[in-house]
């Protein structure tokens, strides 16, 4: 968990075409680790992952704040205060979910735990992190550029391009969560397998 939001607090930084970072291709895989621990080893194993990985993002985030980029600080507190409020509330709620639907098929509580969790981290984010209603957390910090109306993802009806971000970041969200299915499946059996074994 640690691995995944060191490198995602990196990657966050670096653009992928109009509208992601590449830090939406690692984060995502925060949900499968929760995911794979609650299965493996239970909901209260999974919530300390989720509070290690909190500490590890609280810090670097604190970190990013020190370090000034060409734009001022490489991260903000808008942007601090919603990416922990975001990974803490997403995860948690995930670590929930997944407790309460495990009985039912293998595929059901990492999927639905992780499409909740993507959906509520992402909205929590975007809208403390750029959303003009929310200037008061910082009003240093000069956000006009994420409100510029644009259509969405470029072809769509005229929003504030945050929500295009945030589309677009959700949309990466949603498909890894398919994806990680996969994974889920095979380092479940193999950890179970050798757990009758021992």
């Amino acid at each position: 968990m640690a691995a995944i939001v060191l490198a995602s607090n990196i990657l966050v930084q670096f653009l992928f075409g109009n509208w992601l970072t590449w830090g939406a291709f690692t984060y995502p895989f925060a949900f499968l680790v929760t995911d794979l621990m609650n299965r493996i080893y239970g909901a209260r194993a999974a919530r300390q992952v989720v509070f290690a990985g909190f500490v590890v993002g609280i810090l670097c985030s604190f970190i990013g704040t020190r370090i000034v980029g060409e734009f001022g600080p490489l991260v903000t507190w808008r942007i601090a205060i919603g990416s922990g409020l975001a990974f803490l509330t997403a995860q948690l709620l995930d670590v929930a979910i997944f407790d309460r639907l495990r009985a039912g098929a293998w595929w059901r509580a990492p999927l639905a735990s992780t499409l909740v969790g993507s959906t509520v981290d992402t909205a929590l984010f975007f809208t403390i992190a750029f959303s003009a209603a929310l200037t008061f957390i910082e009003p240093g910090n000069d956000v006009s550029w994420a409100g510029e109306a644009l259509p969405l993802l470029g072809i769509g009806p005229v929003v504030p391009l945050w929500v295009s971000l945030a589309v677009a970041d959700w949309s990466v969200k949603l498909a890894l969560a398919l994806v990680a299915l996969v994974p889920f499946r095979m380092i479940v059996s193999k950890a179970l397998a050798g757990k009758i074994h021992a």
